[in-house]
This record gives structure tokens, C-alpha cells and sequence, in this order.
């Protein structure tokens, strides 16, 4: 694994500087060491120094606080080039213009037809899609499975489902599903050497400029076609900008469901007594998505803002020109938010729907409801077609991808039943 160059390197780490695993080995550990950390915890990313904020309260002010900003250029590491693009994480922050990386009216212009293209009403009119899309996998499912009778729910179930529905509404061809996918894994995987990660961006932004200029001289009812015609103010957005909400948003809306899906299956199947209230009726299928959002958060720490003065928080004081990270999966675990069994897994929780996993404010998940009608379709069908599903391994062995910002599996092997 390439490392960045910078100024931080291990031996100024502070004392209380807790450092983020890049292979993912012990996340309640790290979890629990940065809630105990304190509001606002030290962190080394990749020899990176940053802060975050572990706090639901103190998380809901800074994510609507417009002294922290989205635009790299605010960041005094990248300004004064102790970080460069040799740095693994740099694609997360610098991945080109989209309403990801910009703030204020020009966030809002970018963002304004992917919010309108994914209404309830729209959501409810590729329910039936996405309802064939499920059954079609767990048909693959149940053929898939091994002499021994064991199937990776991931590689057949859990991942290609948000991918189809993902290209489906921005009109990628399903032949190229497959491509993406591996795309995506490689870019994110902290095992990736920087010069392929790179590599890999640059093919990103070839395949989506061609589909932006297919799209442009034959339009179809798709997000990419919407996007390319929208004119918000009389101003249209640019291939660039198209290009840049694209490969952001295919990212994010397959990488959050994927981990929802696993996390609450994985949650269920460890907690028996919990998913016998859900198959009996006691409590309903939103419930369970709810609390394993708040649990098991699909993105534990997501990269990054930058103070453009010196914010105080508690105290602590973000300095200008400081990185902050938000780290969803610690907010989750907020005991002064949930309670003192906020690591407990619990469907009847009160405060389970009193999360942030999708973000809070002007950046709050575009493809949050998504995300959410895609898991509540998933799991009822799911453990309806197999209400005998276990695990096909013991769950301790069940291993984590190499990845810092998303909560992701090697893989799931379960027993269908």
C-alpha cells in the first residue's frame, strides 16, 4: 500500500491521537476508542492528521455549520502540498466538481434534479423494478448454492441488487454492471496501489463522459438524460459536472445499500430472539432498517470538510484550514443519544429512527429513501423465500473489507435453508 509523503508521520502523532486501521481489523474497538476519545477526537488517516466528531448532538451543529466546507482548496495540508494526490484517500475528496465536493447555491444547482429525479413518487414507481430485480436474485441465490449447500449472500444477493437498480435509473447498460462493481471495489480498497487507484479514476471519468455524450445526443427517461437537460437559473451543468454527480452517485448508491442489506441480515441472525419478533409480525421490517442504521452504519467515517476560520467546539478548537471527518458509525454508538446500551442491537429501541447515518443538512444522502425501499424489499422477500437462512460460518470469522470509509464485507456465507 502506497503511503502519502506528508508531515505527520507516526512519530508526531499526539498522545491522544487515535489512528484509523486502513484493513479494518477490530471496528468496535476503534469505535469505542474514539467515542472515548471525547466530542472531538484526533485522528491519523493514512499519516494524515484530522479531527472528527463522534458526537450525535455536537455532529448535527458542525454538519450544518457553513464555516466548514466541502472545497479542498480550504484545506491547509493540500494548500502548503504536504498532501498530495500520492495521499490513497485523496479520490474521496478530490474526485472532481459534483454537488459532493461544492457548497451554498452551487451545491444546490447540482444537486436539484438528482433530488427531483428520486421522489417518493418516482421511488414508488420502480418499486415493481426492483421488486423483479429481488426475486430474480434470489432465484440465482438458491442456484448458486454449493454441494455443501453454502452461498456468499454478497456476491450474488446483497451486491448486485443496488448496482441494477442504480443503473437502471441512471441508464447504464447492464452489461457493464459487472465492470463497475470491480471498479468501485479496487478504488475503495486500501490494497489498491495509488497509481492504479488513479488509474482507475481516470477510467471512471472515460466511461461516464462517453455515456454523458451518448446520453446527450440520445436522451432516454433516465437520471444521466435529466441531469444533461436540467437548466436550473437558465444554466445548464457542464459534462464535468455531470460526469462528477454521476461517479459520485453510483458510488454511494450501491456502497450504502450493500452494507445495509449485510449489516441487517448479519444483525438479525445474530440476535434470533429479535428476528423471531419480525417474521411473527411484532414489529415491522422498517424497524429492523432503522436500528441497523443507527448500529452498524453502512459509512463509518466520511471524508472531509475543511474550516474556513477557527471553529470551537467544547474544548477543542478546529483550526482553520483543519480536515474534519464525520464518523457515522461512532454517532451511532452516542450513549448520551441511545442510551447506556447504545452497542446493544435492539428493534424495539425508542430512539432507533433518531440517527444521522444518511448525513444531516444541505448534504444530507440524495439516495437515503432509496436506499431504504431497496432493504425494505430486500430482507421480507429474503427471509420469506428462506426462512431457514443461518450463517454458514461462525460469526467472528466473518472478516471486513479494507476499507476506511465503508462498513463492508469480504464476504457472507450463509446457509439458505
Amino acid at each position: 500500500m502506497n503511503c502519502p509523503h506528508t508531515a505527520a508521520a507516526p512519530a508526531d502523532r499526539g498522545a491522544g491521537t487515535v489512528v484509523i486501521d486502513p484493513m479494518v481489523q477490530d471496528l468496535d474497538g476503534e469505535t469505542a476508542r474514539l467515542r472515548d476519545a471525547g466530542v472531538l477526537a484526533r485522528i491519523d488517516l493514512l499519516g494524515v492528521p484530522a479531527w472528527t466528531v463522534t458526537r450525535h448532538s455536537e455532529a448535527r451543529q458542525l454538519l450544518l455549520d457553513p464555516r466548514l466546507v466541502k472545497d479542498i482548496d480550504a484545506w491547509g495540508l493540500w494548500q502548503s502540498g504536504v498532501v498530495t494526490r500520492a495521499w490513497p484517500l485523496i479520490g474521496m475528496i478530490d474526485a472532481g466538481r459534483s454537488m459532493f465536493t461544492v457548497d451554498g447555491a452551487e451545491h444546490r444547482r447540482l444537486r436539484t434534479k438528482t433530488s427531483q429525479a428520486l421522489t417518493p413518487r418516482r421511488l414508488e414507481a420502480i418499486r415493481p423494478e426492483i421488486e423483479k430485480f429481488t426475486q430474480e436474485l434470489l432465484d440465482a441465490l438458491d442456484a448458486a448454492r454449493g454441494d455443501d449447500g453454502v452461498v456468499d449472500l454478497k456476491a450474488v444477493f446483497a451486491q448486485p441488487l443496488p448496482m441494477r437498480v442504480v443503473g437502471m435509473l441512471m441508464g447504464v447498460d447492464e452489461s457493464q454492471h459487472a465492470m463497475l462493481t470491480k471498479q468501485y471495489k479496487a478504488f475503495f480498497s486500501m490494497l489498491t496501489p495509488q497509481d492504479e487507484r488513479l488509474a482507475l479514476l481516470a477510467e471512471l471519468d472515460v466511461f461516464y463522459t462517453d455515456l454523458v455524450r451518448e446520453k446527450t445526443a440520445r436522451p432516454t427517461d433516465d437520471l444521466t438524460s435529466a441531469l444533461i437537460l436540467a437548466e436550473e437559473g437558465g444554466e445548464p451543468l457542464t459534462e464535468e459536472e455531470v460526469v462528477g454527480n454521476l461517479k459520485a452517485m453510483v458510488a454511494a448508491g450501491h456502497e450504502t445499500t450493500i452494507g445495509l442489506v449485510l449489516n441487517a441480515v448479519r444483525a438479525l441472525l445474530s440476535h434470533p430472539d429479535q428476528l423471531r419478533k419480525v417474521l411473527a409480525g411484532e414489529v415491522g421490517w422498517d424497524a429492523v432498517i432503522e436500528e441497523t442504521l443507527r448500529w452498524d452504519t453502512p459509512t463509518t467515517h466520511l471524508l472531509m470538510r475543511f474550516a474556513t476560520e477557527d471553529i470551537t467546539v467544547g474544548d477543542e478548537v478546529i483550526r482553520k484550514g483543519e480536515g474534519l471527518v464525520v464518523s457515522y458509525r461512532v454517532i451511532g454508538r452516542d450513549i448520551e443519544q441511545h442510551g447506556a446500551d447504545a452497542d446493544a442491537f435492539d428493534i424495539t429501541r425508542p430512539t432507533r429512527n433518531r440517527h444521522m447515518t444518511f448525513g444531516h443538512g444541505p448534504h444530507i444522502c440524495p439516495g437515503a429513501a432509496l436506499s431504504r425501499v431497496e432493504a425494505g424489499i430486500a430482507l421480507p422477500a429474503l427471509f420469506t423465500r428462506f426462512p431457514g437462512l443461518r450463517l454458514a460460518v461462525p460469526d467472528e470469522e466473518i472478516t471486513k473489507l479494507p476499507v476506511m470509509t465503508q462498513n463492508d464485507m469480504t464476504a457472507f456465507p450463509v446457509l439458505l435453508g
